[in-house]
């Protein structure tokens, strides 16, 4: 039981008009209200509020989005896309909802054994691995 409640209680908050720049890896359950620039890696839940505007990677157990996230997100558990919400980016999860208004734009991948999960989770991984050695090569380059 206290696994459960820790699930509930919000480790961190990012409140309106607050805005963060870099990666955050956060142990819990997080709240987002304002604006993030930078991945977001939490070991729990992750609510994406209304008035949340982010240019992140997302991944948690479950997600839920209101706002607007550029970026790719991975849910090990779920993901719901509210009415208000929208995602520009892959989505990779166990389970989807999606409310009548939402906008999601880029490839959906719903894995619903863990095999299916590991394996887009390893062709994520090696994905965004070439795609940050191609990026370091290009700037090398410019």
């Amino acid at each position: 039981m206290a696994s459960r409640r820790n699930d509930f209680s919000i480790n961190t908050i990012i409140g309106p008009n607050s805005s963060v720049s870099g990666n955050l890896e956060i142990g819990g359950f997080t709240r987002i209200d304002g604006n993030v620039r930078g991945d977001v890696s939490a070991q729990g839940r992750v609510v994406i509020g209304e008035d949340a505007r982010m240019r992140s990677n997302i991944s948690g157990t479950a997600v839920t989005v209101g706002g607007v996230v550029r970026g790719n997100v991975l849910a090990s558990e779920r993901l719901t896309v509210l009415s208000t919400g929208l995602v520009i980016g892959d989505v990779i999860t166990r389970r989807i909802r999606a409310d009548e208004g939402c906008l999601i734009h880029g490839r959906i991948q719903v894995c619903p054994t863990e095999e299916s999960w590991n394996r887009a989770l390893s062709e994520y991984r090696d994905a965004q691995g070439v795609k940050s050695v191609l990026s370091s090569f290009s700037e090398a380059y410019d």
